[in-house]
């Protein structure tokens, strides 16, 4: 059964030089436990495609044409802001891009991540296991443990003593962490991770795709993986979908889009990817543009 399902999602964005349709017809599916993943290059609408699924989009200057996003059967551009408030943190968490411009530099990490998982038991109490009549004392108390059990599950070390930091105290990679255990923290049913492994290096990179792997196998969670990585996706991915210019040029298993490109674009991704065999000069991203319209 298909968790997300977007169908001929369509948005503009309005600038100086007038409106412009940036997602042309964008049909996803995501069956419940997957992780698929969204390749492509920079401003291909991958990162506005995970976006519109909760709502973040800012409208205006974007404005919607048409299509349907379905996140378990409910459809999320009909929904009310409350509604969407409702769910964000709850059933739908993201991971952002960016760690440097998502962490508030006034506040320690400790508060940033208590407030997020209050935040999300107020609608889900059962994050806390605690009951309705526990003082606020008390609920922060527990939101304080749970945050440092989520940041130690991420790999930050010594979490009980880091917590208080603030996120100048951070390096790049760590503060990306943060984001990744303050998006987990409300036990969402789909994550829609955009780029969450590019501020890391390879071994931490692999231990956040084990740790977002473990969460998909223990709990069900159902991931949209946003990301220019090839390798990323051919380690975790199920299910890819390859976007170009605001349309989805190709998707499927991975394991065929990735050993049998059917489109030029495709192709072109693949053979930009370099290899210990290729000499100096060797690597070309190019796309014939008669074969790309096919």
């Amino acid at each position: 059964m298909a968790l997300l399902d977007i169908k001929g999602l369509r948005l503009a964005m309005t600038s100086f030089d007038g409106e412009t349709e940036v997602l042309k017809g964008i049909d996803l599916t995501i069956p419940q436990g997957a992780i698929a993943g969204v390749v492509g290059e920079t401003g291909s609408g991958k990162s506005l495609t995970g976006l519109s699924v909760s709502r973040l989009v800012p409208t205006p200057p974007g404005r919607y044409l048409g299509g349907r996003i379905l996140f378990d059967g409910h459809d999320m551009l009909a929904a009310s802001e409350e509604e969407m408030r409702a769910l964000r943190g709850t059933r739908i968490s993201m991971i952002f891009q960016d760690p440097t411009t998502n962490l508030n530099p006034a506040f320690r990490i400790s508060t940033q991540m208590v407030d997020a998982a209050l935040a999300v038991a107020s609608r889900d109490p059962d994050i806390l296991s605690l009951p309705a009549t526990a003082r606020r004392r008390q609920k922060r108390a527990v939101a304080r443990q749970l945050a440092i059990e989520m940041l130690g599950r991420v790999g930050i070390v010594d979490p009980a003593q880091r917590i208080d930091a603030y996120p100048h105290q951070f390096s790049g990679g760590m503060r990306q962490r943060v984001l990744i255990a303050m998006a987990l923290i409300g036990r969402p049913k789909l994550l829609i991770a955009d780029e969450p492994t590019t501020a890391l290096d390879v071994s931490v990179q692999a231990q956040v795709l084990a740790l977002i792997h473990s969460f998909v196998v223990d709990r069900g969670l159902t991931v949209m993986f946003i990301t220019h990585n090839l390798g990323v996706v051919a380690q975790i991915c199920n299910e890819v979908a390859v976007m170009r210019q605001g349309e989805i040029v190709e998707a499927g298993p991975v394991a065929k889009v990735l050993t049998s490109p059917a489109h030029a674009y495709t192709r072109a991704l693949m053979a930009s990817v370099p290899t210990r065999e290729m000499k100096r000069g060797d690597l070309s991203f190019s796309v014939d543009p008669v074969e790309a319209a096919v």
